[in-house]
């Protein structure tokens, strides 16, 4: 196995690219390759087999989800208030969106992950981690609400970005911030 981790990461995010484009059956070593625009076999070096391509990916797309360190600090300024916090929301949402081909290849490891262990322990401790932090953000914060409403915010925005990638023409932009408004609203009710 090569040890070049700059090389690594450009490969595991040439994967994202594939698997959001061509989904998981698109994922091979050649097309890593291609999209990295590396000499035919590099992928192959770095990673032992496809299951270890996915499971790499599986790890690396949440490091890019994630929000700076800048943008954590800005959310913990101001009045920690319900408009406060449906604004944090829609800038989550934006966020996510943004990186589109991690989503997308983030929906494809999911359904991925129900015929290979390894991804779904990866994506389990992964995502399990993502919404405790969620939560202990939440409370750090002082924002209204509770844990069970950082949940619920959670599947609901979730859902909301799966339509607005796969079926940009559901709901309009408009429709959109209204849904995200009410949803902060209902969770702050849970």
């Amino acid at each position: 196995m090569r040890r070049n981790p700059e090389r690594r990461l450009a490969l595991i995010d040439a994967a994202i690219e594939v698997l959001a484009k061509e989904g998981a059956r698109g994922l091979t070593f050649r097309a890593v390759d291609a999209e990295a625009a590396v000499p035919p076999g590099t992928a192959s070096n770095y990673f032992a087999n496809r299951d270890d391509l996915f499971t790499q990916v599986g790890g690396r797309i949440y490091e890019r989800l994630l929000p700076d360190e800048a943008t954590m600090a800005r959310g913990m300024e101001g009045v920690q208030d319900e408009t406060r916090y449906t604004e944090l929301m829609h800038e989550l949402v934006e966020r996510v969106s943004a990186f589109n081909s991690g989503y997308l290849a983030l929906l494809e490891l999911r359904l991925e992950s129900t015929r290979r262990p390894e991804l779904r322990a990866v994506l389990t401790k992964r995502i399990r981690q993502d919404i405790d932090d969620n939560i202990g953000y939440h409370a750090a914060s002082g924002l209204p609400g509770d844990s069970t409403g950082v949940v619920l915010l959670y599947l609901t925005l979730n859902w909301l970005i799966v339509e607005r990638l796969t079926l940009p023409d559901i709901f309009t932009e408009q429709e959109m911030r209204e849904l995200v408004d009410a949803a902060v609203r209902r969770s702050m009710k849970a």
